[in-house]
């Protein structure tokens, strides 16, 4: 961020009441980012994402609306490069209308002036989501995009390698699961129940089911925990598991992951609902031996659980058409044809209340042997609790938990260590920001 972006912020910071205190927005820049209107009266507008299926629903509506036209941009997914993208073209003036950001990530464009105020526009489509989701678009009382999904988490695993190694059921609960882990790699010390990977995002949903919050506001102030007796909780009973050598450590999403699942020595992964697509086409020649179970809980009566991602299609900083940008950011999360499509491809869980009646979340998954797995997510998603909070420094805070994650999966740093240095590090960022901060 620029200095004069960070004195902004700062300003923006000391005038805020404790409603405001995710940071200043922008309604304001070029008409640069989108085209105008042709001869015709067409108007068109520039759409930067990175999920699977997206093009399907763009193309969706390009056919029912010709009167606005929307051209997907595939870029790097967001911890990639493409909120980098997103940022660097909006302080130049020459961003798209739309992009794809996660909930995590709506402070920090917040707190950059990066999105554009739409409230006007995107108001009347409240009553069709989810409050909580409502409230992840919605900073300082002004709205900038649509919610497209939730990420209730599971555990997807094989079934047949659970029965040769006598796991009657999946762990229902952590305890069931470190036992199993011990059985597991007891059996053979090759073969591992599941990975520990570094996606901080991930291990942010353990956090999340935990109720181990990273962020909060009070009396105008951020709150940061990340290393709260709680968060301290869930990073012992990982380091347990490492400890006792009872995990792989190949890295988040990388090929060796996926080579290792597909050669059975790893026999799960506690992933979000979006993970189940990912899963089935990174492993296709173990289709119809996976299945998906509920992520195991801490106290199995009074299960909780996590989640892990959600995203918004927001109007970006200089959009010339906020108004048809909003309307098609409403669309594609809501019309039918688009949610199916999302749900079949980019395995969402919809945002849109009336999504949940989607026949596509009724469909038998040939991958996980002809089992409806969005059941699974459904009936996880009255558990979840809705009052996580993500905080405006995610980019940094992610970066260095992530990289955290990796050295302890290595060995050289505690779990515990790594969560006091990424909670030092958060707050010094807050404060370098402007930002009024306690923890």
């Amino acid at each position: 961020m620029r200095r004069r972006q960070i004195r902004a912020v700062a300003l923006c910071a000391a005038l805020a009441s404790m409603a405001v205190v995710s940071g200043c927005s922008s309604s304001g820049g070029s008409a640069g980012s989108a085209q105008s209107p042709s001869a015709g009266g067409t108007v068109k507008l520039d759409f930067w994402g990175w999920a699977p299926g997206y093009e399907q629903s763009v193309a969706l509506f390009n056919k029912s609306h010709p009167g606005i036209q929307v051209t997907f941009d595939k870029t790097p997914s967001g911890s990639k490069g493409g909120y980098t993208k997103m940022l660097t073209a909006a302080q130049a003036g020459n961003a798209p209308c739309l992009g794809m950001v996660g909930y995590e990530t709506m402070p920090s464009f917040a707190a950059a002036g990066a999105m554009m105020d739409v409230t006007q526009y995107l108001a009347p489509a409240k009553s069709q989501f989810a409050d909580w989701t409502w409230n992840q678009v919605t900073i300082g009382g002004k709205t900038y995009g649509a919610p497209v999904d939730t990420a209730p988490m599971g555990l997807l695993y094989r079934k047949d390698l659970f029965a040769k190694y006598g796991i009657a059921r999946p762990p229902a609960t952590w305890d069931e699961y470190a036992a199993d882990a011990a059985r597991v790699h007891a059996a053979d010390p090759s073969v591992y129940l599941g990975d520990f990977g570094n996606d901080a995002y991930n291990y942010a949903g353990l956090a999340w089911q935990a109720g181990a919050p990273w962020f909060g506001t009070s009396g105008g102030q951020w709150q940061v925990s990340v290393n709260s007796a709680a968060n301290q909780k869930v990073a012992n009973y990982w380091q347990g598991l490492l400890d006792k050598k009872l995990l792989k450590t190949d890295p988040s999403y990388d090929p060796t992951l996926y080579k290792d699942m597909a050669s059975g020595k790893i026999l799960s992964d506690v992933n979000a609902v979006w993970d189940t697509p990912i899963l089935a086409s990174s492993v296709k020649g173990t289709s119809g031996k996976w299945a998906v179970a509920p992520m195991p809980v801490w106290d199995a009566a009074d299960p909780v659980y996590g989640n892990d991602g959600g995203s918004a299609t927001v109007v970006l900083k200089g959009c010339a058409h906020p108004k048809e940008a909003a309307e098609f950011a409403t669309w594609m999360s809501t019309d039918p044809s688009s949610v199916s499509n999302l749900i079949k491809v980019t395995g969402i869980y919809p945002a849109a209340t009336s999504g949940l009646a989607n026949p596509a979340l009724s469909a038998p998954d040939p991958f996980y042997g002809g089992q409806v797995v969005f059941d699974v997510f459904k009936a996880e998603t009255p558990h979840i609790d809705t009052s996580w909070v993500w905080g405006p420094t995610m980019t940094q805070a992610s970066t260095d938990l992530g990289d955290g994650l990796g050295t302890s999966a290595a060995g050289s740093t505690r779990l515990p260590d790594v969560l006091n240095t990424v909670q030092t590090k958060t707050i010094a960022q807050l404060k370098q920001q402007g930002m009024s901060v306690s923890g």
